[in-house]
């Protein structure tokens, strides 16, 4: 027994016990049975280490799993379009068309940042009234290149929308309730907006306004632009000039920048020289929006009917008829 004697300022001393007690030592004990029970022979893992590396690999997959679940429902509970009345279509798009040759490949992670077992979900509102046709080639080129899970919603400041509209980006796909099946989401939502915006971290990210910078942010998901700094610029001028001229210019901005698309693709066969680029996706979709590809002139033509020869067209196409 050991006595406690009260000591001024409130404290309590205590007398323990003055003997020393000696433990075993239990370092050695179980190294001598790792030894004894675990040897290993010609460099071989223990079956029992292999087991358990199997099982938590097992156990953190379904984690990821889980949380790429979770991790979807919050951000459709917490986007400010949460009041989505329509749920329209899911797909996993895989069309059979040729694909469009880029000089460099884009690294998903590398642009919107490494989570392991997420779904990435770009989430775009645009206005019916005005369909976005270079996003849903960017779309389809998209999905030959990501597993895509696609979804198209009708938010309720919309009273109607044409059919085609809702089936833009393909059917549901038989297994878009598993998320972590995809790798990127592609989520568009008729909404009633003055400009088409974007958002990719719908709880942290403030949203990317306009036809032209949100195809620019989703063409860096297919290739990066041009390291020289004169192809970068000419690939900019001709998105700008896409959007700002044929698609809101007046009928004699529009028969100027004809002229200047003729003059460009006599010298190259796509607009930013030899290579395919973001440029011919944004001129092509605003030549026919604009409703200028009937009177264009003969390079012009040539060049509207290899861009169709690529097959990622066809949706904006659809959206015309």
């Amino acid at each position: 027994m050991y006595k406690v004697k009260p000591i001024s300022g409130g404290h309590i001393e205590t007398d323990l016990p003055t003997c020393m007690y000696k433990l075993p030592n239990i370092h050695a004990q179980q190294g001598n049975s790792c030894t004894s029970e675990h040897a290993l022979q010609n460099g071989e893992v223990d079956p029992a280490v292999r087991a358990l590396e199997a099982r938590q690999d097992e156990i953190m997959r379904k984690l990821h799993e889980l949380k790429a679940a979770v991790e979807g429902l919050a951000k459709t509970v917490t986007t400010p379009d949460a009041d989505l009345d329509l749920t329209v279509s899911s797909s996993l798009s895989s069309h059979s068309c040729s694909s469009a040759t880029f000089k460099g490949v884009t690294d998903l992670d590398t642009v919107l940042g490494k989570d392991l077992g997420a779904l990435r979900d770009i989430v775009i509102n645009a206005n019916p009234a005005q369909p976005p046709l270079s996003l849903l080639v960017l779309h389809s080129l998209l999905s030959q290149r990501y597993r895509v899970l696609s979804t198209v919603h009708v938010h309720s400041s919309v009273t109607s929308v044409p059919p085609q509209l809702l089936s833009c980006l393909g059917p549901r796909h038989a297994d878009s309730y598993a998320r972590q099946m995809f790798q990127l989401g592609f989520t568009l939502i008729w909404k009633d907006v003055p400009k088409l915006q974007m958002k990719f971290s719908v709880q942290n990210m403030c949203p990317i306004e306009g036809e032209a910078n949100v195809a620019r942010f989703l063409f860096k998901l297919l290739a990066p632009y041009p390291s020289d700094p004169a192809l970068a610029t000419l690939v900019d001028s001709w998105v700008d000039t896409a959007f700002f001229q044929l698609a809101e210019g007046s009928a004699k901005e529009r028969s100027a920048v004809l002229r200047a698309l003729n003059s460009a693709l006599g010298r190259n066969p796509w607009l930013a020289g030899p290579e395919f680029s973001l440029a011919d996706i944004a001129c092509y979709c605003c030549v026919q929006q604009s409703g200028s590809a009937s009177a264009a002139p003969a390079n012009v033509q040539r060049w509207i009917k290899s861009c169709e020869n690529l097959g990622h067209f066809s949706p904006a196409k659809l959206l015309l008829q």
